[in-house]
């Protein structure tokens, strides 16, 4: 098991600007689809809830990453702050992606996070609800990876 980082910036407690920081580098880490990448920014004994499924630990989260992008191909998301406070922010999301059989979905969801004093997330919990969508109503075009910078957000696409 991989040594505990150090601290991963930003640290609590959050401000705007900070909070913000971190969104966008989860969503920038989640956009690689690397499950190792993904799972050095939360503690090594890191709790999740993601739906009905409980997890704990980065071996865990690395093997449920692995699963997820395995079904969900082409997966592309944006997230957005909802609230923050001291060591926790609250973010909205939605990802676009399809399945095997080329059936597109939308996936929303609301998240809470808990950090540690070192910046690193102790405690994720996800909601997350499917939709289906046509694949001329998707919304995410930008190459797979990061979201180019320039790209409208959750609230600007009316999502």
């Amino acid at each position: 098991m991989s040594a505990e980082p150090t601290t991963r910036p930003p640290v609590p407690p959050f401000t705007r600007e900070t909070a913000l920081q971190k969104i966008r580098m989860a969503e920038d880490g989640w956009n690689s689809r690397d499950p190792e990448r993904v799972s050095m920014v939360y503690t090594v004994d890191s709790t999740w809830r993601n739906r009905a499924e409980f997890l704990s630990g980065r071996p865990a989260i690395v093997q449920f990453l692995t699963r997820k992008w395995q079904k969900e191909l082409d997966y592309r998301l944006i997230k957005e702050l909802w609230a923050f406070h001291e060591n926790r922010i609250a973010v909205r999301f939605a990802y676009e992606w399809h399945d095997d059989s080329s059936n597109w979905f939308r996936s929303y969801g609301n998240e809470n996070w808990e950090f540690n004093e070192h910046g690193l997330m102790q405690r994720r919990i996800a909601s997350i609800n499917d939709a289906p969508i046509k694949a001329e109503d998707r919304k995410y075009f930008w190459p797979l990876g990061r979201r180019p910078d320039d790209h409208p957000g959750l609230t600007e696409l009316g999502l």
